[in-house]
């Protein structure tokens, strides 16, 4: 690591951000993971997958941090300096320039952005659900052939309470089979 390198900002506004991104997806967090690491490069156009990748970043965070895994705001600055000097042997440009235009990339972004995360569509699974005409069975009757619910006559079974099963042809011939 260049011992020439310097940092050209705000250390206690770059310390506030910094801490925003320590706390993304862990509130009680005090030090930086290396996915974090990863996420506050890419929310501020550092990390792009060409000059600097996640590999680079990777390999400098673990060189710092070795088996812990995590870095306070020093180590921080510190696997800066590294992802520096990687970008500096692939544009032949001189570390603290790379270094530079990296912090100053950090110093500009605010907090971590959330705008990738998925949002659920259920527009299309409400109508897939609320469409009378796919209803089979006993669900189908519950609705006219306009789709307008019959209420509770849709849901009664009404059927006579005579005591006979449904199917069973031979009603009220007991009496006359008996004699009574």
């Amino acid at each position: 690591m260049s011992a020439a390198a310097e940092f050209h900002w705000d250390n206690a506004d770059v310390k506030k951000k910094w801490d925003a991104f320590t706390k993304f997806g862990a509130a009680t967090a005090t030090e930086m993971t290396g996915k974090n690491f990863d996420k506050w490069l890419k929310d501020a156009g550092v990390l792009d997958n060409k000059a600097i990748t996640g590999t680079m970043t990777g390999i400098a965070f673990s060189k710092v941090t070795g088996p812990k895994k995590k870095a306070n705001f020093d180590e921080t600055k510190k696997v800066l300096t590294f992802v520096a000097e990687d970008r500096s042997r692939q544009s032949k440009k001189p570390i603290q320039e790379e270094l530079d235009a990296i912090t100053e990339k950090l110093a500009k972004l605010e907090a971590p952005s959330v705008g990738g995360a998925a949002k659920a569509n259920a527009g299309g699974v409400y109508s897939r659900l609320t469409d009378h005409t796919k209803y089979t069975g006993a669900h189908k009757e519950r609705f006219d052939a306009e789709g307008k619910g019959k209420g509770k006559s849709g849901r009664d079974d009404s059927g006579e309470n005579t005591g006979y099963v449904g199917a069973y042809k031979n009603k009220d011939t007991y009496d006359k089979a008996h004699g009574k």
